[in-house]
């Protein structure tokens, strides 16, 4: 499955789960219902996966952890906040770079339209 219909498939989720749960919660929650529902409909999911840090050829173990890894081709970062910041952005992108993965989406399910809160990110490699 390529990156586009996985995307299309997680954002029909995020928006089911926003309708249902609206705004006000926990990133935890929003994370573990997406990635429920997207376990649902047949996707491989993995949650809280362990990114490695690899600088000048030595891997380092310094906790970076992404919210979820769709199909081994999308990441998810999950946020629930006022209002994402510059660094949401560039710790997304970071993720990316480091996953060696094209596509991720950051979702902040604190907005009163979720559409206003997702944002595809593009890792040009």
């Amino acid at each position: 499955m390529i990156e586009n219909k996985i995307s299309n498939k997680i954002i029909g989720s995020a928006i089911e789960i926003h309708k249902n749960l609206g705004p006000g919660l926990l990133e935890s929650a929003y994370e573990n219902a997406l990635a429920y529902d997207l376990i649902e409909v047949g996707l491989n999911v993995q949650q809280q996966k362990a990114m490695p840090f690899i600088y000048k050829e030595i891997k380092l173990d310094v906790g970076y952890r992404v919210d979820l890894i769709v199909e081994n081709k999308v990441i998810i970062e999950v946020k629930s906040v006022e209002q994402l910041a510059p660094v949401h952005f560039a710790q997304t992108l970071t993720y990316l770079k480091l996953s060696g993965l094209k596509l991720a989406l950051l979702i902040n399910f604190n907005a009163v339209l979720l559409k206003e809160g997702i944002h595809r990110i593009v890792n040009k490699l």
